[in-house]
């Protein structure tokens, strides 16, 4: 589904635990995604992920297996610390889904019919009439809220391509909405896919953005957790610590598996026996 993707950006991803994260600072990212959007054929999903997203990973086979073959963006300081330990620098740039979207948005010069699908319906209405604001150029379709049954998938996807979009941005939850995502929409329904977590609410103004200060000092996740500290409290104060520990961990492991690799044998050389016709 994402080959085009996958291949384009062999050389400008980095691992972290395994898993292949792209390294583009904003501007490249940017136009990368832009002409992506402009692909006559084929399918781009892209995710955000953050510290969290990657401990769900290494729980979750299958959302490991989706995150494989998505376009995989890094988000947060935790990734940052993840890659100076394993490759001695952090990413280029926090390529964040709350603020990548509408930059992007804003990037794209072409008009494009984009459908939204997430959260609560009216949440989710008023965000796209903040993103008819920030873009007035493109068009945006709510065509659902979140919370519709599982049985209904097909008749969600069947109205996604009704509307005939270009691009879907999705605001379900991780990992539901890559999973959903991977198992229902195809590139006849859209030819990038962005899945983008909070994004509705933030946009929506439903949740509050920390400070500009905050968010340049890389402590947004301290603000969301001052908000909602029963919710985030598990994510934050035990998260944090756990992931440290994989960093740690993933990284020693990386290290013991190189040492304990069995060198390969040098190739011999053949010496060819001498010419008896020469002496």
């Amino acid at each position: 589904m994402n080959q085009v993707a996958d291949f384009a950006v062999v050389a400008s991803r980095r691992m972290i635990f395994d898993l292949p994260v792209c390294d583009l600072d904003w501007d490249d990212a940017l136009t990368f995604v832009n002409e992506l959007a402009s692909l006559p054929v084929g399918q781009t999903s892209i995710s955000f992920v953050n510290a969290h997203n990657m401990l769900v990973m290494l729980r979750d086979d299958g959302y490991r297996d989706v995150l494989e073959r998505n376009l995989v963006l890094p988000d947060g300081v935790g990734l940052d610390i993840a890659s100076r330990v394993a490759h001695g620098e952090p990413f280029p740039a926090n390529l964040n889904g709350t603020d990548f979207v509408p930059a992007l948005l804003t990037f794209m010069e072409r008009p494009r019919r984009i459908g939204l699908l997430g959260v609560k319906r009216s949440v989710v209405e008023k965000a796209a009439e903040k993103f008819r604001q920030h873009a007035p150029w493109h068009q945006f379709v709510v065509v659902s809220d979140g919370f519709f049954d599982p049985a209904r998938s097909n008749a969600v996807t069947a109205e996604i391509g009704r509307q005939k979009i270009d691009m879907l941005i999705v605001g379900m939850g991780t990992p539901l909405q890559e999973k959903w995502v991977a198992e229902h929409v195809g590139p006849q329904h859209a030819r990038l896919v962005l899945t983008v977590g909070a994004l509705f609410d933030f946009v929506s103004e439903t949740v509050p953005r920390a400070p500009r200060l905050v968010r340049a000092l890389r402590s947004e996740w301290l603000f969301r957790l001052v908000l909602e500290p029963s919710r985030l409290w598990r994510r934050y104060v035990l998260g944090i610590p756990l992931f440290l520990y994989q960093v740690a961990r993933h990284q020693f492991g990386r290290k013991e598996r190189v040492l304990r690799a069995e060198p390969h044998p040098l190739p011999q050389r053949r010496i060819a026996p001498p010419n008896k016709l020469a002496s």
